[in-house]
């Protein structure tokens, strides 16, 4: 038997994740049964107080009657990735708030986007994306010159494994040959100095594959659509590595069931699984549990780092 004082923030589950405990119920049993009358605990712990911990002989006893809530089936789906003819329309929402000592500037850009299942090439699957009606809150000619940029492209195409997770980003064969035309109407309409510079740049990340692979792996929507949701389940829960900021930070996600009492539609939460004074990260996602296809989700996360913190709210619904 250990003795352990509780600390700020421990639960019966963060405490039991740690001496390896499945079932934290034993562990609240456990303590009621030898402590004093006047340290008997109810679900919530109390900072500085006193918690009997058992023996590792005892742990393997209580974890021998695999009665854990976790090893529940429901709560260790197998989450299909069934996309053929699947064809939805999305709302995009995208905040984001970057404030410091002087001053907090934040922006809204909004869009849909048609997610389009095109066929099966062995055990991949082809998408083709349309991102379209663009609206941002400041309205600048570069924010309406990024827009019609993407928009020129349609459609993205994406390929996907069987599990739904990207394996390549790319244009299709009719968009790189008619991309003179492209760049020239876009130059039409948009004859500033500043915005020649970006075509430029645009032209080069366009026709360079592995680049504009590397970079719409990265698109936010793209990354979070087609995340690792339907990883194996352990124990309640599934793990992913997932990247956040424009600088691609990376972050382990763990996700677990919402709710056992599912029916058509799974919900799926999520946290980071190592948590950081300089970063944070929540999702939700929920699910077709038949198809395993996205309906919608909600992903916030913040970045601190010099001396500013950066704050993206990031809402997807579908519409139809």
């Amino acid at each position: 038997m250990i003795v352990h004082f509780i600390l700020s923030g421990e639960t019966l589950e963060s405490i039991s994740e740690e001496i390896n405990l499945e079932n934290p119920q034993y562990l609240k049993e456990f303590h009621n049964t030898h402590c004093a009358r006047e340290d008997l605990i109810s679900d919530q712990l109390i900072p500085r107080r006193k918690l009997l911990i058992p023996d590792l002989n005892k742990i393997k006893e209580y974890n021998s009657k695999n009665d854990a809530p976790f090893k529940n089936p429901r709560l260790n789906p197998e989450i299909p990735f069934n996309p053929e003819n699947f064809s939805k329309i999305y709302s995009v929402i995208n905040t984001e708030i970057t404030e410091n000592e002087l001053e907090k500037r934040s922006n809204i850009l909004s869009y849909t986007v048609s997610v389009k299942w095109i066929k099966k090439e062995g055990s991949f699957h082809i998408f083709h994306l349309f991102k379209n009606n663009f609206s941002d809150e400041h309205g600048s000619m570069m924010a309406d010159l990024a827009s019609q940029s993407i928009r020129s492209l349609h459609p993205i195409e994406v390929k996907t494994d069987d599990k739904g997770e990207i394996v390549s980003v790319t244009l299709t064969q009719e968009t790189i040959s008619n991309f003179g035309k492209i760049k020239e109407r876009l130059y039409d309409l948009f004859s500033d100095k500043y915005a020649k510079i970006y075509l430029e740049e645009f032209e080069f990340a366009v026709l360079d594959k592995d680049l504009f692979n590397d970079r719409m792996k990265e698109d936010v929507f793209i990354k979070t659509y087609f995340a690792s949701l339907r990883n194996k389940f352990t124990n309640g829960k599934s793990y992913f590595t997932q990247t956040i900021g424009e600088e691609n930070i990376p972050i382990v996600i763990h996700q677990k069931v919402e709710n056992p009492e599912y029916d058509e539609e799974i919900v799926l939460q999520q946290n980071i699984i190592f948590p950081e004074k300089d970063k944070s990260f929540t999702g939700k996602y929920t699910l077709y549990i038949e198809t395993g296809m996205v309906k919608e989700f909600e992903i916030q996360y913040n970045i601190s780092q010099f001396g500013a913190k950066n704050s993206s709210f990031f809402i997807v619904k579908e519409l139809s």
